[in-house]
């Protein structure tokens, strides 16, 4: 398994929509191993394969580590779609890997259900609520090229642009390596 650099606000590939996936192979096994080493080596809960460079519709989550859901077991979701909302909201302080120390109260429905396959293409379909429902919307966001930080008021946008303009010039720091929009890498060791 390896450390995966993970790319950064603007960088091109944030922005575009996922490409469905339609066959996994070894590689593809392989990539998701990667990508949920570098969500733990990270200190994240969850990341989408845009996130890491890859155009695939493939989003891991673990949210193990939060007090109160030492017991939810990490899992893969491939080709993920959202096929209901709740009407309930909540809001819930978000952080995101591609936004480092970027920090906010996003409003989501508080339960939704998702249809997905596994890693081994078996068709799953699952209803959650409360942080695993958050962070499901989170990651598919990610699939859609959607930041979190679009999901806030336009005066909250307005404030941030100068923190997410300095995150896109690698003016930021992180424990983890990025890559910058322009395809710099800057090694999580080297940052300011």
């Amino acid at each position: 398994m390896k450390v995966l650099p993970i790319y950064v606000y603007d960088h091109a590939i944030l922005k575009k929509k996922a490409q469905k996936v339609e066959h996994v192979d070894e590689s593809t096994k392989s990539f998701i191993e990667d990508m949920i080493h570098t969500m733990h080596n990270a200190e994240g809960i969850g990341l989408a394969a845009n996130q890491v460079g890859s155009p695939l519709a493939i989003t891991v989550i673990d949210i193990s580590p939060v007090e109160g859901y030492e017991s939810t077991k990490p899992f893969v979701m491939i080709n993920p779609e959202i096929t209901f909302y709740s009407e309930e909201e909540s809001d819930y302080e978000e952080g995101c890997l591609s936004l480092p120390h970027v920090r906010e109260l996003v409003i989501r429905p508080e339960a939704i259900q998702v249809s997905y396959y596994d890693q081994n293409i078996n068709p799953q379909t699952i209803q959650a609520d409360g942080l695993l429902a958050r962070v499901m919307q989170h990651e598919i966001d990610h699939l859609n090229g959607i930041y979190f930080t679009e999901r806030l008021s336009q005066l909250k946008r307005t404030l941030l642009q100068s923190k997410l303009r300095r995150i896109s010039k690698g003016e930021t720091s992180a424990d983890y390596t990025i890559v910058l929009p322009d395809g710099s890498i800057i090694s999580g060791d080297d940052i300011e």
